[in-house]
């Protein structure tokens, strides 16, 4: 299997950062992407439009720098559209857009919005009777201060949506918190959540693949040196 490692990562994030400065928004979700489409993701650029395909959204849009990385690093999109991030004639704005970016399945950065994408996503495969593809979604903590995913959490434990992964970035930038910690707020509503170092590659895929398959699942990945 071939994998990106963090070097290689590092040069095509360079490449998107052209001399700007990124914060933790961005170095936070790093490890998590490399380990999605390393181990975990079964999507390829030639499978981009299968629909047995498993499905990503990026629900924190504005942490799109690392994505873009990512995916030019896994060949989905070429390396030079990097070189342009954000010019006026670039497919690669400050927020992913499905119909300009290849990889891309939402079009997202309004915070709140990507889990209950992900959740009406994986109730259409459910009702297609599509049992093998996952929907994972990407959204960062301070996004649980958005009253729709409260809705999102909550139905998808009614429904009991078994092909669903939030997978949520806490890298402490949560207005409010929860008693409990982050992954209270789902288990409360019926999903299975683990809470790991969201630096730590085997732990991160150990949550990844936790899922029993009955019941939605979380993945509260902890980042907590500054980035």
């Amino acid at each position: 299997m071939t994998t990106t490692t963090a070097t290689d990562l590092a040069a095509f994030l360079n490449r998107v950062r052209a001399g700007r400065e990124f914060g933790a928004n961005v170095y936070s979700t790093l490890d998590v992407l490399q380990v999605l489409y390393d181990r975990v993701l079964r999507i390829t650029p030639a499978t981009l439009d299968d629909p047995d395909r498993d499905r990503f959204l990026l629900s924190k849009g504005h942490a799109v720098a690392g994505y873009y990385a990512l995916l030019a690093a896994r060949g989905f999109l070429p390396a030079e559209w990097l070189d342009d991030q954000g010019g006026p004639a670039s497919r690669l704005g400050d927020h992913p857009d499905r119909t300009l970016v290849p990889g891309v399945e939402i079009g997202s950065g309004s915070l709140g919005h990507g889990l209950g994408l992900g959740v009406g996503t994986a109730l259409g495969l459910r009702s297609q009777g599509r049992t093998g593809p996952r929907v994972y979604v990407l959204l960062g903590d301070a996004e649980l201060d958005e009253g729709s995913n409260h809705e999102a959490i909550a139905y998808a434990g009614a429904t009991g949506l078994g092909n669903l992964t939030a997978i949520l970035l806490d890298n402490r930038s949560a207005t409010y918190g929860w008693p409990g910690g982050a992954a209270s707020r789902f288990t409360v509503n019926g999903w299975s959540a683990a809470t790991v170092d969201g630096r730590d590659h085997d732990a991160l895929h150990a949550a990844l693949t936790g899922h029993d398959g009955h019941r939605p699942h979380a993945v509260v990945a902890v980042v907590t040196d500054g980035e």
